[in-house]
């Protein structure tokens, strides 16, 4: 049996997963984005230290904001 041809509508834009779960976007629309480092390996730094690796970052580079808008089209709407 042949396959139905498909006559109307778009492309559906797929989200990157990856960027998804690295990035996130505030309320007023900014991009932030977590630090690395800090899967393993982390029993010689301080408690400090690894206390300010939770912390989410503001992206600063346009293109790669443009690059995370790109491949997580959905994200922040």
């Amino acid at each position: 049996m042949p396959r139905k041809v498909k006559t109307h509508g778009k492309f559906k834009l797929k989200t990157h997963k990856a960027t998804s779960k690295r990035f996130r976007v505030t309320g007023a629309g900014k991009l932030m984005r977590t630090k690395g480092g800090k899967s393993h390996l982390r029993r010689r730094r301080s408690a400090r230290a690894k206390s300010l690796l939770s912390e989410m970052q503001p992206v600063k580079g346009k293109g790669i904001a443009k690059r995370v808008r790109r491949l997580a089209p959905h994200m922040g709407k």
